[in-house]
């Protein structure tokens, strides 16, 4: 103890006035923290022996015990279980014009590609190419009828409304030329006619004709919408495939909702969710919660408590009488408190077949399509934890 903290405890002793004119901040806590340890020390002996008369009375009188019911909220874990997108958002227009406006800003000032280099002089290949570069007048097979290195060269930009790139039109370019094909037809792609340097020459010529006496077809890629997009099949996962869809149950009373249950006994909400999915969707998806915290919560109040009897699940050990005392019990209840854990799906489907909450129907649906069937207060508490795509 150094010479401060002898001084402090002197004046503590001879029953000085303790204040920060006195002595210093650590002192002053440290001391005020002892004394208030020494009187919760002391209460706590007093409070342990009580005296003869008291300890007669306590054995004469039993314990009072409540006969109502226990009143608390309705505590439920829900699983917002979602599937992420398989395919990449479509780019606007303004996305669209600025690639192909950085594809020709490439080819123009890019250095020039030497053809001799790959192509001998005079042989079928250095044809083939000739033939090419007549029509689309560029190496790039994606970018139109764009000569970068001629006087018009700095003309990069597309009209408003020019279709070159467009994803459709940019994938028909690359697998026209993949089979053979000229990738530029009757027109330029700012729509006027195209003049004879842009022909790509008769089609059964040279190489061309060899192509298509073989017939070349190259396999075309899937297109982004689905049958299960024409037809609206809600129920499936083949929809909307470049947004996140969500599991959304209509349980017994009719209400649209992430799949939900009450906690029982000493189960965790992580816990919980992984049970709810088991019994509300059944064991045919491949899922995975994501962490032990839930997203977001919901909270109601009813208009009048209502009575329930805790019954225990068949999955919790601890909600059992003999392990928790919960079975059979009587709770008055005020509301509900739901708490959201965020689950991925990596494969398989829901099926209520062997549903347990007496769940009717389930959809897959995107965010803007989760509050056309919910509530309004339900919806404005789950609206911020939903992406928009």
């Amino acid at each position: 103890m150094n010479a401060g903290q002898k001084s402090a405890r002197r004046i503590a002793t001879s029953n000085g006035t303790l204040s920060r004119d006195t002595i210093c901040t650590t002192c002053l806590y440290r001391l005020s923290y002892q004394s208030r340890r020494s009187a919760a020390t002391a209460a706590a002996v007093s409070s342990s022996e009580p005296s003869a008369q008291s300890q007669e009375t306590t054995a004469t009188k039993p314990p009072a015990t409540s006969t109502a019911p226990a009143k608390a909220y309705k505590l439920l874990a829900s699983t917002v279980l979602s599937r992420p997108p398989l395919l990449t958002r479509e780019l606007t227009s303004f996305e669209k014009a600025y690639y192909l406006y950085q594809k020709r800003l490439n080819e123009r000032l890019a250095m020039p590609f030497s053809r001799y280099f790959y192509y001998k002089k005079g042989t079928p290949g250095d044809d083939e190419w000739k033939r090419k570069i007549r029509n689309r007048k560029a190496p790039a097979r994606d970018v139109g009828a764009y000569a970068a290195y001629s006087k018009e060269g700095w003309n990069d930009e597309v009209l408003v409304g020019d279709q070159t790139a467009e994803p459709q039109n940019v994938v028909e370019a690359l697998i026209r030329d993949a089979e053979g094909k000229p990738v530029v037809e009757e027109k330029t792609v700012d729509g006027a006619e195209k003049s004879e340097e842009a022909v790509a020459g008769d089609p059964q010529a040279t190489e061309g004709a060899m192509r298509e006496l073989q017939k070349v077809e190259v396999e075309k890629p899937l297109p982004r919408r689905t049958p299960a997009d024409e037809a609206n099949d809600q129920r499936s996962l083949s929809r909307k495939l470049d947004r996140v869809l969500y599991l959304l149950v209509k349980n017994k009373e009719g209400r649209w909702r992430f799949p939900e249950d009450r906690v029982y006994g000493k189960e965790n909400l992580h816990e919980a969710s992984e049970r709810i999915l088991i019994q509300s969707a059944g064991i045919n998806m491949n899922t995975l919660i994501i962490a032990n915290h839930p997203i977001g919560y919901h909270a109601y109040t009813y208009q009048k408590p209502a009575l329930t009897k805790l019954i225990a699940n068949r999955l919790v050990p601890t909600s059992s009488k003999s392990r928790a005392g919960e079975e059979g019990t009587m709770r008055e209840e005020f509301g509900e408190k739901v708490f959201f854990m965020k689950a991925r799906i990596m494969a398989g489907q829901a099926d209520l077949s062997k549903n347990e909450f007496d769940d009717q129907e389930f959809r897959w649906l995107a965010k803007e399509e989760v509050e056309q069937v919910v509530s309004k207060p339900y919806w404005s508490s789950i609206r911020n934890m939903l992406t928009e795509r």
